[in-house]
């Protein structure tokens, strides 16, 4: 199969994002084609250090002069501290504005090395390498990059375009299950807000999906980085209301993820949580009808993950909310579906809707 590529259009911040098969030595090519420099560094969960190693030798290959950090896995890692050790071997390294850095893992580890290069020198070129199922159709794409706060989750972070995606979905085969559902919460939330035959085409073909087939899982991936690249084209920076789309169920997720412990529950599963939890508001505000909720209730469960959070303290998440990026001044609020395949920012629900929600579930 030819791989596809999808172009994100933003000017001179336009880039590639190619979704390709057993063709992680591509790398070094795809970078090179983009980047003047001769030093790399490539940043990697500790898990995937094989295919960190395919990478680095790739990007060697290509002229690069390479350097490996491996950092241990989990939600943990995006902290202040670890990124200061991600500059302190950038500063041994000697690097210069146009040492390319090298993401390689899942979301935890893109954010974390894309806060660094966004911020070392003033910006370093970016060139992600997902090797997790949410990584590949959500957080390497869009140009968001950040690390956590014990009060909130990303409230530190920044905008820094990637010079290239380079997908592999070959490396989905080492991904453990949960790791690999809890990617499939971003991909149903593309069909919820954007794309209703997506969604569909999710509920028809939700076992060859989980069963990893590559056919299904390309097209997947494929789709979802062009329904992020459409929406990232046309409000970059969060800046018209559109991209904010992207974090319907998001707020309600940070709040679960916060409660549980950074790491406890994975992204994908507090999404989906959070999504049912979004929709049974926008039912509660008659927005919506019941069986839309059931419909992606059905689908979410279908792939194995949560739809209603654990008996956590209501005023504590709600406390945790009222600091969401989202909110303004404290006021909470929230994405809601309207009706399958599009949602919409409401800034005026009152904390007590929510209360009885999360009261409910």
């Amino acid at each position: 199969m030819t791989a596809p590529t999808v172009r994100v259009n933003l000017g001179p911040r336009s880039y590639d994002i190619v979704v390709t098969s057993g063709d992680l030595g591509g790398v070094g090519a795809f970078a090179r084609q983009r980047v003047r420099g001769s030093l790399a560094l490539v940043v990697a969960d500790e898990h995937v250090q094989a295919h960190a190693a395919t990478v680095a030798t790739s990007l060697e290959n290509a002229g690069f002069r390479t350097h490996t950090l491996a950092l241990p896995s989990g939600e943990g890692q995006k902290c202040l501290s670890v990124a200061a050790q991600l500059y302190d071997q950038l500063a041994e390294m000697h690097a210069d504005r146009q040492t390319l850095v090298v993401p390689v893992g899942g979301g935890v580890v893109g954010d974390l090395a894309g806060f660094a290069a966004a911020t070392f020198n003033r910006g370093l070129p970016l060139l992600m390498a997902p090797t997790t199922l949410l990584a590949m159709v959500d957080s390497s794409v869009g140009g968001k990059v950040g690390i956590n706060h014990p009060r909130a989750k990303n409230l530190i972070g920044a905008f820094h375009q990637p010079v290239g995606v380079w997908i592999d979905i070959a490396t989905l085969t080492t991904l453990p299950p949960r790791e690999y559902r809890s990617g499939l919460a971003e991909v149903v939330k593309y069909g919820v807000i954007l794309d209703p035959d997506f969604f569909a085409y999710l509920e028809a073909n939700a076992d060859a999906i989980l069963q990893r087939e590559p056919e299904a899982v390309r097209h997947v991936v494929a789709r979802c980085c062009r329904i992020k690249a459409d929406v990232v084209e046309n409000d970059e920076r969060e800046e018209t209301g559109l991209r904010a789309a992207l974090n319907y169920g998001h707020t309600f997720a940070h709040a679960f993820e916060t409660a549980a412990g950074y790491g406890a529950w994975l992204h994908g599963e507090a999404v989906a949580a959070g999504m049912i939890c979004a929709s049974r508001l926008a039912e509660r505000r008659q927005l919506i009808p019941v069986e839309l909720t059931q419909r992606q209730e059905r689908l979410l469960k279908k792939f194995e993950l949560p739809t209603k959070p654990e008996p956590w303290s209501i005023p504590d998440l709600v406390n945790t909310m009222r600091s969401d990026k989202k909110s303004v001044a404290g006021q909470l609020r929230f994405i809601l579906p309207r009706r399958l395949g599009e949602v919409a920012l409401f800034d005026d629900v009152p904390e007590h809707d929510v209360i009885a929600v999360l009261q409910s579930v």
